[in-house]
């Protein structure tokens, strides 16, 4: 995914905090990469510590609120997510595999509907948390240590 030059002054300018905002929004349904942004962060001198701090911090916030998203609005929320391919797949995956299919979470296209319809058919919040925020923090460290 190309980054636009935006981002590069951004993250030129903020740093850390940006990092951590374009993560959050990376794991909404907007289409940015922040691992693409974690990546530009390091090449412009962000420490890959706190690259990763940052894109877990942003990207855990995010998907908290996807799940609480997809509780509270509950069912009448799944027609917006059959629109497209990788709502269509969450839904399958998670009505038929319940907890388990939180394993596919850190996936592009697929992870963050998964994890709004985690919500929607209130799947178990500490497992979610624990497997979700572990998955998301393992993918950022990876790349991080690659980097670093």
């Amino acid at each position: 995914m190309q980054i636009p030059p935006w981002v590069f002054d951004f993250l030129q300018q903020y740093g850390f905090w940006a990092l951590l905002l374009i993560s959050f929004i990376a794991a909404t349904i907007f289409p940015l990469s922040s691992e693409a942004a974690m990546i530009a962060s390091i090449v412009l001198g962000l420490n890959w510590v706190e690259a990763v701090i940052a894109c877990s911090i942003g990207n855990c916030l995010a998907v908290s609120f996807n799940y609480m998203l997809g509780a509270i609005a509950g069912k009448p929320l799944l027609p917006r997510l059959e629109k497209s391919r990788g709502g269509r797949k969450a839904r399958f995956w998670v009505e038929k595999y319940g907890i388990y299919s939180l394993w596919l979470s850190w996936t592009p296209i697929l992870g963050d509907p998964i994890t709004i319809a985690a919500g929607v058919f209130r799947l178990h919040l500490l497992k979610y948390i624990l497997i979700v925020f572990s998955l998301r923090i393992f993918r950022y460290a990876i790349v991080g240590v690659f980097l670093g």
